[in-house]
Parts: structure tokens; sequence; C-alpha cells
């Protein structure tokens, strides 16, 4: 027993060939060796993370378009008046994580491969149709339906990875497919550009011209990607249409060692309470609400700000770009040295404080130019906090179904963020938007010290469980019993 439990508690550290699992779904025959599992985890890289980055980079292009809009003529055309642009950008977000949770476990029931891209088809045609609403009360119908499509497609694509990548793997690749955000921002602003110059074109009575050009055509073209996406996006490893039935083994068993659990498992109350009940969810579900009131405040309030510095339409939307590419090259950056390091809070903490003296810039300096270095502190330092909290939280969840639900609840706390940065940048605060930058300016103090509080918690708790302190927890199990307590099993060790 006592070797047993050794290599079952360094179970994250080794590979999963040299581990047995007690999960009654494992092959413990099964063997492989390190070139094959690296050759079955190229093949995955290669047929999973560039269609689900190039979705989520339509899911956000689709969500902050709006932003680039505006500055083109949509606020004039609909007749906005006062805070009527920040209540159509809330209307979004209240619906969006209102359906989070819900979405996720309909994804675990009927697969991601048709599921996710009739989400993406979903988010296409509303914002195609936005091109037609004619005023305030169509743009609220409009991006109250985009909600309840895009509500999905984040913690659905985070589940979607975390079902075939290990915990050490994890990261990265959601940090590159996340990092689509910084891709839409950069690709939102040259699109936005190009879009608004077509020439006005359309019927008598329903003319398409400048912003409306930019919902009609990025919308087409999501869903003329999302109609496409089923043909290469597998479902799951056991049935990855692209690896041989020995590939296909591998890859689901290397998972099933290191989660204990059988992968195809339904969700029952009992994870979803594992999931609501997990303090370290909290912590990262908190740290997500605090980016996302950065990162959505900015991918819809940028242009808007560089305008406000002085800036024409055109010349906003293209200073847009430089900091956005910036920021999706160091979150990648980011994802890939937090998953080598096997760490997660110290990079939170570290970059958050460079976004934080970004906002200090802002709301103290007057300066054109220097505020506009201050946006790339910001965009830096704050675009890889939202992977970085959702991989932590999903690292620190075991079993498939307590990561579908993990996955949906950390995205509906970290939305809650998207509401509040609705409202951090409205008219009345302009040019200096002082208000706007202090309360950014504070919440990244808050990533900071939840980032530290996270990274204690979990050495506390690791300590804990080394000890032997959590051992009762085992008391008057079955070994069945003892599987399903997931992360609260005492041998089930906590990232930092």
């Amino acid at each position: 027993m006592g070797d047993l439990e050794k290599e079952v508690a360094l179970h994250h550290e080794q590979t999963p060939k040299d581990v047995a699992s007690s999960s009654s779904t494992s092959l413990p025959e099964l063997s492989w060796t390190d070139a094959e599992e690296t050759a079955i985890r190229r093949k995955i890289d290669w047929h999973c993370v560039p269609i689900v980055t190039l979705l989520y980079m339509l899911c956000f292009l689709d969500r902050v378009n709006i932003g680039n809009a505006r500055i083109q003529g949509l606020a004039t055309d609909l007749h906005l008046e006062g805070t009527q642009f920040n209540w159509a950008l809330s209307i979004f977000y209240i619906i969006y994580l209102l359906f989070e949770v819900p979405s996720n476990v309909l994804l675990k029931a009927l697969g991601p491969r048709f599921y996710l891209p009739l989400l993406v088809c979903g988010f296409g045609l509303v914002s195609l149709c936005t091109a037609f609403v004619t005023n305030f009360g169509g743009l609220m119908g409009a991006r109250a339906v985009l909600g309840v499509f895009e509500g999905g497609a984040m913690p659905g694509m985070a589940f979607f990875l975390s079902t075939f990548y290990k915990r050490e793997e994890l990261l990265f690749r959601i940090g590159i497919y996340v990092s689509a955000a910084s891709i839409a921002g950069a690709f939102g602003g040259l699109l936005a550009t190009g879009l608004s110059r077509i020439p006005e074109w359309g019927v008598a009575g329903h003319t398409i011209h400048t912003w409306k050009n930019i919902f009609f055509f990025e919308g087409l073209i999501t869903i003329l990607i999302g109609l496409a996406a089923p043909v290469w996006m597998p479902t799951d490893p056991r049935t990855a249409w692209f690896l041989n039935e020995r590939e296909k083994s591998i890859a689901a068993e290397r998972l099933v060692r290191e989660h204990r659990t059988d992968p195809a498992q339904k969700v029952e109350w009992r994870h979803v309470k594992l999931a609501v009940m997990n303090v370290h969810n909290y912590t990262c579900g908190i740290g997500f609400f605090l980016i996302n009131i950065t990162v959505q405040g900015l991918s819809v309030f940028l242009p808007t700000i560089l305008k406000d510095l002085g800036w024409q339409n055109t010349k906003a939307q293209l200073y847009s770009v430089p900091p956005y590419v910036c920021a999706c090259l160091v979150a990648i950056a980011v994802a890939y040295g937090s998953d080598k390091s096997r760490q997660r809070g110290i990079w939170l903490a570290a970059f958050s404080v460079l976004a934080l003296i970004g906002f200090a810039i802002l709301r103290w300096v007057s300066q054109p130019n220097v505020r506009y270095m201050a946006v790339f502190f910001v965009t830096v330092g704050a675009f890889p906090g939202g992977p970085g909290f959702l991989s932590w939280a999903i690292n620190n969840s075991a079993g498939p179904a307590v990561r579908a639900v993990t996955s949906g609840y950390v995205v509906t706390l970290g939305t809650i963020g998207g509401i509040v940065a609705t409202w951090t940048y409205v008219p009345s605060d302009a040019p200096k938007y002082h208000t706007g930058h202090t309360i950014n300016l504070g919440g990244q103090i808050g990533v900071v010290c939840l980032s530290i509080f996270g990274i204690l918690y979990c050495a506390w708790e690791n300590r804990a469980r080394a000890a032997g302190k959590r051992d009762h927890r085992l008391e008057g199990l079955t070994e069945e019993e003892q599987e399903q307590l997931g992360n609260r099993h005492p041998r089930f060790h906590l990232w930092t």
C-alpha cells in the first residue's frame, strides 16, 4: 500500500505510462514510450488548437466589433443618447453569464464536434443581422441573443481542450486560443477600417454602409467557418478520426491515469457540488472577474479611448492594433512558461503588476504618447490573466464532469466583470476617464492579492495532505467512493 500511495501521490510529476490507476476504465496492461506520446500530442495539437483558436477569435470579434462600429457612426445612426450604448453592452454580458454553465452541461451531453460549431454559426448570424438594426431597441435585442450563443463558447472550448490534455499541457493550449482575443482586437481594428470603407450597397430602405459593413461581413465569415468546423474538429480522444486505434487508446488512457476518473462520466449533482464548494474556484473566479473588467472594457472602449487622445477615427482604429499584437505574443509566452514551471499564481501576480503600473500612468499622466505606452503595459499585463485563472481552476479540479462545471462556473463569475466593464468608461468621464482607470487600477491590485492568496492556500493544502491531515476523508469509503472525491482526495496535488 505504501509504494502505491507514493506512486499516486506523485502522479502529477510522472509520465502516465508509469502510474497505475485504480479506475475501472484504466488499461494497466497498456504501455507506450515518451516518443509515442509526444507524437500523439502533436497530432492533437494540430487538429484541436488551431480550430479552437480560430473559432474563439471569431467569437471575440463578433462580441467587440460594436466598439469599432461605434466610432464609425453606429451611435449617431441609431440615435443613441447618454448611457444607451453602455446598456447595449451590459445586456450582452447579463445574458452571457446565465447561459455559461447550462451550455457546458449540454456540451458534455451532446459532444463538442457539432455543438461548438452550432454556437459559432449562431453568434455569426446574430452579428450579420445586427447590420439591419435601426434603433436602440433593435440593438438591445441583437446583443441579448448574441449573449445566448457566446455564453457557452469560452468555457466550452476550455473544457474541450481539457478532455485532450494533461494538466501540465493545458494552459499553453488555452493560452493560445484565448490569445485569439488579442488577435481579434488587432485584426478587428484593421478589418473594421477596411470594411467601413466599402461603398454603400444594398436595396432601397436597407442599404449597408460603414459600420453596417463591419457587422454584416464579419458575421458572414463567422457563419461560413462555423459550418465547415465539424469537418476538422474531433469529439474526444477515443473517437478522434486522425488517430489510429492504438493512438486512440493511448490518448485516452494517459488522461484516465492522471485524473483517475472515467473520461466519459456524466455530470451529476455531486460534480456540481464539488465545483461550487471548491475554495480555489472562488479565488480563480474572482480573479477572472477582476481581469475581465480590464480585458472586456479595453476590448470595447480602446478605440474610443484612443480617439479621445486626439486621433481621428481611422488612426484610432489602427493605433489599437499594436497593443493587441504584443498582448497576444506575451500571453502565449506566459502560458508556455507557466506550463513548463508547473506554476500559475506567480505568473499571474507578476504580470498584473505590469498592468497596475499601466493604469497608474493612465490615471495620473496627461501626455498622449506616454498614455499610449501605458496601454501596452495594460494589455501585456492583463491579457495573460484570463487563461491563467481559468487553467488554474481546471488544473485543480479532478474528473471531466467536475472540470466541465468548473470551467463554466469560473467563467460565469468572470463574466460579471464584463458587466462592470461596460460602465467603467462612460461619456461623462471623457476624455481622461479618471473613474474608469481608477476602477481598473484597484482591480489589478486585487488580482495581485488573489494570486498570492491562491499560491499560499494551495501550498498550505498540499502540506496538509502530505502530512496525512486529510486522510480521514478516506475512512469508511469503498475504492469507487474514494475516486469520487476528485480534487478533495488526499493524494490529489494542487498546482500553486
